[in-house]
């Protein structure tokens, strides 16, 4: 994921939504919550997510106990794109906003 301030980001992903971190190597951090894993670049020159509008999607996690990870998000201030919800292709989800505009999904299948 291009970031243009990759400390900020890399805070953000650690204290707010709980990500831990793999390894860093130069311009670049890679983190882990659970089975997924990011990677942060640092891209100072480059077009913002947030630029990009609708174009701003990242991606789609799949997980388990969603209503216990909204809450805490919700507890840390965490900018929420989509509430928790029941979707009808069978999933309850929830998105989120990052500072500088990545948006992602979270999901889980609904029993």
């Amino acid at each position: 994921m291009a970031v243009n301030d990759l400390e900020a980001s890399e805070q953000y992903f650690v204290e707010k939504l709980g990500f831990q971190v793999r390894f860093r190597a130069q311009g670049w951090v890679f983190l882990s919550l659970q089975g997924f894993h990011v990677m942060l670049g640092h891209c100072a020159d480059e077009v913002t997510a947030e630029e990009t509008h609708n174009h701003s999607y990242f991606a789609y996690v799949n997980c388990t106990e969603i209503d216990d990870l909204y809450t805490r998000y919700s507890e840390c201030g965490v900018q929420f794109t989509q509430r928790i919800s029941n979707k009808p292709w069978g999933l309850r989800e929830f998105g989120i906003r990052t500072p500088e505009g990545h948006r992602i999904m979270f999901g889980q299948e609904l029993p």
